[in-house]
């Protein structure tokens, strides 16, 4: 209903005559600064980006890796961002893998490691991985941190300042209950970079408005890795998402989702099912379960109403604050039929 409202009033704007963009700025500045009040930060630490990706290449196209070439990331990294990483190979990076604890990571940290990377919570098993030790870790070898949280925005408190990371991503597409094509970086000091931005557009400048093609100019503010026009709808989507999140208890949030994960687990189990599923406080809002054939489960459990996300060789299952046992059950029932209706086929 949020999301209507929101969509229709977009609408409404266009339809009011004349041009629009007034109110398609205030739509932009509000998300920036809902997003920014639901981290910890302040409004000018935060860009308004496509997507993580692009968040994760402005980090990226802004260090210099000559004298300090070493990356490290992790197996446990969403591709879409480990893929940056292994692209700034040819200017000179070396890309290292840790697994997702404290000591994997610290063995692979030293002077020549420019930047570390660490999801918060994984994509596939929604392992919570130890930023706090790895930032301080990073931070000890004089390297910065960039943090994916895009499987924890909207579902637990995230604190930028508690973290202590140089830079966290995140999207509105999951959790933050928006549509694709819109996302955040925040960056503690965005102005401290080895270069300005290869990728950028008019968005990026001190003044857009000033329409100077022969001017580049960068601001000191986290706008500076912006780009293009963003997806003006998704910003109407996201600031509906971000107001229904900024007015929960996200510690609350966290407790409600991390029962219903254990109520799944236990009762998948009990079925027979293969689950891929953490201690609850060792794991995020979703568990894993494992089929031969994910993506064919996906669809097949959409055709019930129940939208799930193939990864790899699991099924994402995924809970909010509206999810409640009635959807556990749900799901179970639905896995039920499914396996009974599969055995019986020739």
């Amino acid at each position: 209903m949020e999301l209507d409202q929101a969509l229709a009033r977009m609408l409404d704007d266009m339809a009011v005559g004349g041009a629009p963009w007034g109110a398609f700025e205030r739509e932009v500045s509000e998300a920036r600064n809902r997003f920014a009040a639901l981290i910890g930060a302040r409004p000018d630490q935060v860009a308004v980006v496509p997507n993580a990706s692009i968040g994760a290449y402005q980090v990226a196209s802004t260090r210099d890796w000559q004298a300090r070439p070493r990356i490290v990331t992790t197996t446990a990294e969403f591709p879409s961002i480990a893929h940056v990483w292994l692209a700034q190979r040819p200017c000179g990076a070396e890309v290292v893998h840790a697994a997702s604890s404290v000591d994997s990571y610290t063995a692979l940290i030293d002077r020549k490691t420019r930047l570390v990377s660490v999801p918060l919570i994984s994509y596939q098993d929604a392992a919570r991985l130890p930023v706090a030790e790895v930032v301080q870790a990073a931070q000890a070898a004089g390297a910065e941190v960039f943090v994916d949280a895009y499987q924890a925005v909207g579902v637990e408190p995230v604190d930028v300042t508690r973290l202590g990371c140089d830079f966290l991503v995140a999207g509105t597409a999951k959790y933050l209950l928006g549509l694709p094509g819109l996302a955040f970086l925040y960056a503690r000091a965005p102005e401290r970079a080895d270069h300005t931005p290869r990728l950028t557009g008019w968005f990026g400048r001190v003044d857009p408005f000033g329409f100077d093609p022969h001017r580049l100019d960068f601001p000191a503010a986290a706008a500076r890795f912006e780009t293009g026009t963003p997806a003006v709808p998704a910003c109407y989507a996201a600031n509906a998402g971000l107001r229904l999140i900024g007015g929960l208890n996200l510690s609350a949030v966290r407790d409600h989702v991390s029962h219903l994960g254990e109520l799944a687990h236990k009762q998948l189990t009990e079925q027979g099912e293969r689950v891929r599923a953490l201690p609850p406080t060792q794991r995020g809002a979703h568990i894993g379960l494992v089929d031969r054939d994910p993506v064919a489960l996906g669809r097949r459990l959409a055709e019930r109403g129940i939208a799930v996300s193939p990864r790899g060789n699991v099924v994402r299952l995924s809970f909010h604050y509206y999810s409640d046992a009635e959807d556990v059950a749900a799901v179970c029932g639905a896995l039920r039929d499914d396996r009974l209706a599969r055995a019986r086929l020739p």
